[in-house]
């Protein structure tokens, strides 16, 4: 690769930097997924407030091996095993659909149908 093959880049490289500073700023506020059209994660200017939803609390699976806690501030903390801190993130809820993305850009969802958490091919239900 030349000099010349570096100049024609530069303008993707720019946009692709943008891209990613945009994303990185991004707050669960403002992130809306997608999937069933485009399978990405679009950009929204909608909030979402505290008081969406009902679901904020532990979900847990039968055997308790796995927990989420869905914090009402809109962060989540999931518990594997002995791991109390295994994954931590954000989430948002349209509907009856939730959105995760950890902190290192992992991305998941699940449903609430019946007060049963439907994620990633685990079935939670609520802690009382």
């Amino acid at each position: 690769m030349d000099r010349s093959d570096l100049f024609r880049l530069l303008p993707g490289l720019a946009v692709a930097a943008a891209m990613f500073a945009v994303a990185a700023l991004a707050t669960p506020d403002t992130i809306d997924v997608d999937k069933a059209s485009t399978g990405s994660i679009l950009m929204q200017a909608e909030k979402t407030t505290e008081a969406t939803h009902s679901y904020a609390g532990m979900w847990v699976t039968a055997n308790r091996n796995i927990r989420h806690e869905l914090l009402p501030n809109g962060r989540y903390v999931e518990a594997r095993g002995s791991r109390e801190k295994a994954y931590q993130g954000r989430y948002w809820i349209v509907g009856d659909h939730i959105e995760y993305v950890d902190d290192t850009g992992f991305t998941a969802d699940g449903d609430f149908r019946d007060g049963v958490l439907y994620h990633a091919g685990m079935v939670m239900t609520r802690e009382r």
